[in-house]
Parts: structure tokens; sequence; C-alpha cells
């Protein structure tokens, strides 16, 4: 876009202030006409609007402020990277090309009628002025759309072309460390279309009771919300590298909860491909302490007692042996019965009065259990040694019956 002569610059000049004012209301007038006029649009806007109000308003906002730019002397870049970007992810999300160009080209509509409309109302008697605004418009609009198409052919292209088996190897060479090599590292990214170079959340979901994939079509459902993602297999279970963007992790675990049909673990966010090996151990470990069917989503941090023991299954094995074999070698129903009163006394911060309380039972019968795990553990209950030991026998237990 070249600068505007003095006539013209002057008068875009006093015009700019009004029409970064309207910023908001454009990108309401454009949701809104695709909403209604725009058959391609309409079932992407009512699961992803947050995605398109977002876009839709970065590049009215980069044309606005090239045309103030334009009006103070500069030359400015006007970047056709975010519209190529933009057509890649319209292309994995199902929105046909003709839709997302007629979409631009109603961006570029927009901005001249909010140009003549804030001109009107400022008192303009020389809008014949901004005839020569309207050539550098459109013509920045024609190379928008021009990016557009060009990122979203790229896309379908990648998407064709790259088969599961690429994929799964390229997954795998990521997971296993191979992310320390920026040469496969960049090949990496071109064939899964994806950035490798910011925010990365590794995620594993063990199968369902039915052993369905724990979260479905999850790739294809985040596309839609305009999140990239990759996704395999791994030891049985559906693993997936994320590209995180701006989002929130708290975000991110609201949308994998909704599709949780078993045991998944998340990690951290990784600070880029070098970080995906370690995300993905600490996600696999999270899931794998969760019990078979549990349809929640954990990090490692919130499952680290739990951790602990499932890596280390000889002295899980031991510690509970150790700590309530006494108690396991019990009778079924008095087994049960023990277990259940030691755990409700031990979240209960060793009070037999709450633990009666969450039992349904009197605290006379609380005291006459605990006596008896005292005697058949030989283990006294105010040990605070004992109740830490039995707290992890009782999780290392849990994890051995759910295993």
């Amino acid at each position: 876009m070249q600068a505007f002569d003095t006539q013209v610059a002057a008068r875009l000049a006093d015009l700019s202030p009004l029409l970064l004012d309207q910023l908001d209301a454009m990108t309401d007038r454009m949701v809104e006409l695709l909403s209604k006029n725009e058959p391609g649009y309409r079932d992407f806007i009512a699961r992803s609007e947050d995605d398109l109000r977002a876009s839709t308003r970065a590049n009215l906002e980069q044309g606005l402020l090239a045309l103030i730019a334009a009006s103070r002397g500069a030359r400015p870049d006007l970047s056709t990277s975010g519209a190529r970007e933009v057509g890649r992810r319209r292309a994995a999300q199902g929105v046909p090309l003709e839709a997302v160009l007629r979409a631009y080209r109603l961006g570029g509509q927009i901005t001249w009628e909010t140009l003549l409309t804030v001109s009107r109302q400022a008192g303009g008697r020389h809008d014949a002025l901004l005839l020569e605004i309207a050539g550098a418009v459109w013509r920045a609009n024609d190379a928008a759309c021009s990016a557009l198409a060009e990122g979203y052919r790229d896309e379908q292209r990648r998407l064709a072309g790259i088969d599961e088996e690429t994929r799964q190897r390229v997954l795998d060479g990521l997971l296993d460390g191979r992310a320390e090599d920026p040469a496969f590292v960049r090949t990496a990214s071109e064939l899964l279309g994806m950035s490798l170079d910011g925010r990365l959340a590794v995620v594993v979901a063990l199968p369902s009771p039915d052993d369905e994939p724990g979260l479905g079509d999850v790739g294809a459902e985040l596309a839609r919300r305009g999140v990239r993602s990759t996704w395999g297999t791994r030891s049985g279970a559906q693993v997936g590298v994320i590209a995180l963007g701006p989002q929130c992790s708290p975000d991110l675990r609201e949308r994998l909860q909704k599709l949780a049909r078993g045991p998944v673990g998340v990690s951290e966010a990784a600070d880029g491909a070098a970080g995906l090996s370690s995300a993905y151990r600490m996600a696999d470990t999270a899931a794998r302490t969760l019990p078979a069917g549990d349809r929640r989503v954990v990090t490692i941090d919130e499952r680290l007692p739990e951790a602990l023991l499932s890596n280390s299954p000889e002295i899980s094995s031991r510690l509970v042996g150790q700590t309530l074999g006494g108690v396991l070698a019990l009778p079924a129903e008095e087994r049960e019965v023990l277990l259940d009163t030691l755990s409700a006394f031990l979240a209960s911060d060793g009070s037999p009065t709450r633990a009666a309380d969450e039992l349904y039972c009197h605290r006379n019968t609380v005291m006459h259990r605990l006596r008896r795990i005292e005697s058949v553990t030989g283990r006294k209950v105010t040990d605070p040694r004992a109740r830490l030991q039995w707290q992890l026998a009782l999780l290392g237990a849990e994890h051995r019956r759910s295993a």
C-alpha cells in the first residue's frame, strides 16, 4: 500500500480514531452477516464463533492500521501470512473455500462502508478524496484473498498427501526425543501442518471400557475449533500433540473432559518440540494412575503419590504387603469394611467422629474397627509414620485393583 497524497492523508488522519472506535461494531456486523447469508459458515459459527470473531477482528484491525500508517506517510508492510494461516485453518475445519473468500471480500466491503459512514458523521465535504482510499482497500483485500486461497490449497494438499503411517512415524520421533534435531523438527512441522516452536501439550488417553479410543475423533473436534493437533497411538493409548497457541490449559482440559471416554493424562505446556519427550512421559504416567474406565483428565501434579507407586511396582507391592498384609488376608467382607474405615479415618485427618459421619455409623464402631486394624497390622493409629504408610498403601492397593 502506497502512502497517500497530502489531502487524502490529512482526511484519513482525521478519521482514524473514529475508524478504530468502530472495530467491535464492524466485527459484530461481519459475524451477523455471515451467520445469516453464508451457508458455509453457519455450522462453523455454531461451534466456533469465538474463533471466527477473533480472526475477523484481527483481520479488520490489520486493515485499518495499515490505512492509518499510510495516512502518516509510511509504507506499511501488509503481510499476508495471517490470511494464509486463516486459509489453512479453514481448510482443516472443513469450511468451503468459496465461503471463506466471500467472507474476506465482505470484510473489505464493511471496511469501505464504515469509512464512508464515519466520514459523513464527521461532517466531511470531500468524500471524493476517499476514492483513492477505496482503491487501496480493495487492492489489499485482493492480496489477502490470494494468500488465503494459497494457504487453503496448501492445507488440502497436505491433508491428502500425508498417510497415517507417516504421521505415526513423525509423532513417534517427536515423543522419543528426536525433537533435539532441528532438521527433524522442521520436517515434522511441514508434514504435520503445525508449528512446533511455541507452547505444546501432550495428551494420552487410555481406551474406554468398550475398548474405544479414549477421546474419540478428538483431532477433528479440535480442528473445528481452530486448534491444531496431531494424533496417533502408543502402547494401546491414543496420543496427541496439541499446539496451545494463546489458549490456556484450563480451556483445553475442559474441552478434553467433554470428550473423555476413559482415563486421560495431559502434560503441562512444553516450550517447543524439545520438551515433548518429557511431556509425553508425564501425561502417560498421569493417565495410567487412574482406575480403568475413570473418565477424568488429570496432570501429573495431581497424581504424584500414585505416580511414584505405579512407577515402582516392586516397592509398591512390598509396601502394600508389609503395611496392609494382615488386613488383606482377612475374609472379604471384613477386609472391605476395615479398608473403607481406614480410608475414611485418614481422609478425616484422623478424626473418628468425622469418619463415623462419613461411614454412617457410630463413633464407637469406628474405634472398634481401628483397634482391629491395629491388631492385624502391628501399627498404631496415633503413629504419624504408620498413617503415612497406610495412606500410600491404600493408594497402591487401589492401583493394583484397577490395573
